[in-house]
């Protein structure tokens, strides 16, 4: 199943009712300056590290800073063979909006 946009308060159901792995792409930088908790930073040095790390069959949300970039990325742990893979719309800068 390819993967999904979900919104932020879809994310936020999910992350509530069920173990997820929260994937952040954004720079170092701007993840240093601010991002959702428990979420893991990805990065071109350790994507390798975190495919190999996670459970095909758990779900995975990744965002980015307003929901574009993450959709690749989601596209790409989709064709690696995860099964639940999601792109939150709108990314961190409609999260922080709704903290």
């Amino acid at each position: 199943m390819p993967y999904k946009c979900i919104s932020v308060s879809e994310a936020k159901e999910m992350m509530k009712a069920e173990a997820v792995t929260l994937l952040d792409i954004r720079d170092e930088n701007s993840f240093q300056a601010g991002h959702i908790e428990h979420s893991i930073h990805l990065s071109n040095q350790n994507v390798e590290e975190i495919v190999n790390g996670l459970d095909k069959e758990n779900p995975v949300i990744i965002y980015c800073y307003h929901g574009n970039n993450s959709k690749g990325a989601a596209d790409y742990f989709d064709n690696l063979g995860f099964k639940n893979t999601y792109s939150v719309d709108g990314g961190y800068e409609i999260w922080k909006l709704t903290v």
